[in-house]
């Protein structure tokens, strides 16, 4: 598990220093991405660089791992604390996505070394 957990945490600095190819490289070209803003999901990676090159337009996401843990059928989930900001770095108001600042559960599937699927749970 170690060395996806060393995965998903390059994926995270990656990700929040907008680094989509950093990301990418350890994503299969097949992956299935959640939506969060739409909700479903995104497939490949053409997909996934449109969906955040659209979310960047709008506002500013920040999501930072608390802990890991595989789960029974083994998925690696991450709670994370996700803050969306808008592009001025102001909390977010009156937005008509489904993002927003809370915690969230990240739920990572791999196959062959690379998040073949990504989901994100409630955190109760």
């Amino acid at each position: 598990m170690d060395g996806d957990i060393e995965t998903l945490k390059r994926i995270y600095i990656s990700f929040n220093a907008r680094d989509i190819g950093g990301v990418l490289a350890s994503l299969a070209e097949d992956v299935a991405w959640a939506n969060g803003m739409d909700g479903g999901h995104v497939h490949g990676h053409e997909a996934v660089r449109a969906y955040w090159t659209r979310q960047w337009s709008m506002i500013s996401p920040h999501v930072e791992p608390l802990a890991f843990h595989r789960t029974a059928d083994g998925a690696i989930v991450a709670e994370v604390r996700q803050s969306i900001r808008d592009l001025q770095g102001n909390p977010l108001q009156d937005q008509t996505h489904g993002l927003k600042d809370k915690m969230i559960g990240h739920v990572f599937r791999f196959r062959d070394g690379k998040v073949a699927r990504f989901d994100i749970q409630d955190v109760a």
